[in-house]
């Protein structure tokens, strides 16, 4: 190979590397995105958050890789291996690993981190979300008084945390437009992942005379089924599997809240913010599931009240008080 056939090669192939390593290349790169989940991806709130960041990865937007099942004593590791791995965005729920998680954020600080939970954002990179679907869920509340034939309705929820009791009470409040004189029964499973256990709950408040059940958790419709009684679904729409049992739902989209986190991360624009509020009716992060099978159930006159509160959200005419103490039977 003679100098001048060597050095063209040398030249293309440094032309070559300076293009691999120009911006515009760099922008084309899939940003890296890695999830941690405590309970199976099935599960109601992290199916959220799974759902969300799949479309973007069907975008062909990020690479996506997730960990589900991880243990409150295993999450730091698995978050600290993410990170180390290079991910841009880590996304989990640090409810009960928030000291944990934080301590991770601090060490990796050009890591972006975003969070469910109720603490506030840490700088420069941990940001925080959490579902703030409280609007849809008093919607369900009136529902499910109009659909009550007995005004009592039973509550089964995993834990009495801010992230389910002020959804609880949103509920309670919109059933209590309808029937002033509503009454509830309300119980809580100590678990995130366990049908069985909320079924059994479940089926305790219809042997005292609940008629209509808010499944906050796995397990509730189906011991509504079993008893030939109505459940309202919570953060994802069940009715598909339960067409004569599941009137409504409050339904979380987590979309908004991971474009607007990705986007930022890209622009290298992300920061310590709390996203709580992309989860709201307003940015279509949370809303009334379809009425579906029950479209003509329903009583007329609660729809119509239903829809006009629902207007009355949209327009900024009424906001839903968000009450994170735990809910009590009456």
């Amino acid at each position: 190979m003679n100098t001048l056939t060597r050095r063209g090669l040398l030249c293309a192939a440094l032309a070559t590397a300076a293009a691999l390593m120009s911006p515009a290349s760099f922008a084309q790169q899939k940003l890296k995105v890695a999830a941690i989940y405590t309970v199976p991806v099935e599960q109601q709130w992290v199916s959220r958050i799974h759902k969300a960041l799949n479309a973007a990865k069907t975008r062909g937007e990020i690479e996506y890789v997730f960990s589900e099942n991880v243990t409150n004593a295993d999450y730091e590791r698995v978050m600290r291996q993410y990170a180390e791995q290079g991910n841009g965005l880590i996304v989990g729920e640090a409810f009960a690993v928030e000291a944990a998680a934080r301590k991770v954020a601090k060490d990796y600080p050009k890591t972006s981190f975003l969070l469910g939970s109720s603490g506030k954002p840490q700088a420069p990179n941990f940001s925080v979300f959490d579902n703030y679907i409280q609007e849809p869920a008093y919607l369900t509340g009136m529902i499910a008084a109009g659909m009550s034939k007995s005004g009592h309705i039973g509550m089964v929820g995993g834990y009495p945390i801010p992230e389910v009791n002020r959804l609880m009470h949103a509920f309670m409040e919109g059933a209590k437009e309808i029937n002033p004189k509503a009454k509830f029964t309300v119980s809580f499973i100590g678990s995130w992942f366990d049908p069985p256990k909320a079924k059994e709950a479940a089926f305790a408040m219809i042997d005292k005379g609940a008629d209509v059940l808010y499944a906050e958790r796995f397990g509730v419709s189906d011991a509504a089924k079993e008893k030939g009684k109505l459940a309202i679904g919570n953060v994802i729409d069940t009715q598909p599997q339960y067409p004569d049992t599941v009137v409504a739902s409050a339904l979380w989209n987590m979309e908004p809240t991971i474009d607007i986190a990705l986007k930022k991360v890209k622009d290298g624009k992300f920061s310590a913010e709390d996203y709580g509020q992309y989860s709201m009716m307003k940015y279509k992060g949370s809303a009334l599931a379809p009425l579906g099978t029950f479209e003509k159930k329903v009583p007329a006159d609660i729809v119509s009240k239903v829809r006009a509160k629902e207007k009355a959200i949209l327009d900024g005419k009424f906001t839903v008080k968000v009450n994170d103490s735990e809910p009590k039977s009456n």
